[in-house]
């Protein structure tokens, strides 16, 4: 007769489960009771990624504020540059005022330094450029006006053969000529305009001049204009008015 090994009997448990609510909100209450077991609780179910979340907030949110500065610097120093450059506008337009004043001062220089020279060439120039003889300077060319023609000027513009712009005309021409011609003897005026670079205005007033001459004398007066260049236009200006060019030749 076979003996049978005792049977193992598991009894069911008889201890009562808690309810599934309860316990979460038993657990709640005691981890809210102790912060200690917060952090280990959180420390198991949580990985390091997520736990360095906060830290790295912290660093997200020290980064914006330093943005924020940064920017709040930048914008200011926007304005300085802003500030620089509408006083580096004015300084521009004042220097181009300055340039332009300055300009014009060499160029009346050189207009001075032309009329200057004047006198010394312009007789032998009249000489052989329009065949006058006893050529000899009236008016300008930094010597006192002669008495007699201005006694004429001044009777002609009282008795009314000439008007107050062509007295004038004739007291601020460059330089008045009376010469002779070579052929014929006949008495001649000429009104010389001077110019560093002859322009429109320059035949205009040559020409008014010589016409207030002829006025006043009753003799033939001849409009020049003289400088060191001319451009084309104004030649042919010069030329179509009667109006003689004369270059003058040598440095400025």
């Amino acid at each position: 007769m076979m003996l049978m090994p005792p049977r193992t009997v598991y009894m069911a448990s008889t201890e009562p489960q808690l309810d599934p609510e309860l316990l979460v909100t038993r657990i709640i209450a005691e981890l809210q009771a102790n912060p200690t077991a917060q952090r280990l609780l959180l420390r198991a179910m949580l990985t390091n990624e997520f736990l360095g979340v906060p830290a790295r907030l912290d660093r997200i949110e020290q980064d914006i504020v330093e943005l924020n500065e940064n920017v709040s610097r930048l914008n200011s120093d926007v304005e300085v540059l802003k500030a620089d450059v509408a006083e580096l506008k004015v300084d521009v337009a004042e220097l181009k005022v300055d340039v332009a004043e300055l300009k014009v001062d060499v160029g009346h220089l050189k207009g001075d330094s032309l009329e200057a020279k004047l006198p010394r060439w312009i007789i032998p120039a009249l000489s052989q450029g329009l065949s006058l003889r006893r050529a000899r300077i009236v008016q300008g060319g930094y010597q006192a006006t002669n008495e007699d023609f201005l006694e004429s000027v001044e009777s002609n513009l009282e008795s009314g053969v000439i008007s107050e712009h062509q007295a004038a005309r004739i007291q601020l021409t460059d330089t008045i000529v009376r010469a002779r011609k070579r052929d014929g003897g006949e008495t001649v005026w000429v009104a010389v305009e001077a110019s560093n670079k002859v322009h429109q205005e320059d035949i205009t007033r040559c020409l008014e001049a010589a016409d207030a001459l002829r006025r006043v004398f009753g003799e033939e007066a001849l409009p020049v204009v003289t400088g060191y260049s001319i451009d084309p236009p104004d030649k042919r200006r010069a030329d179509g008015g009667g109006v003689v060019y004369l270059e003058v030749v040598g440095s400025r």
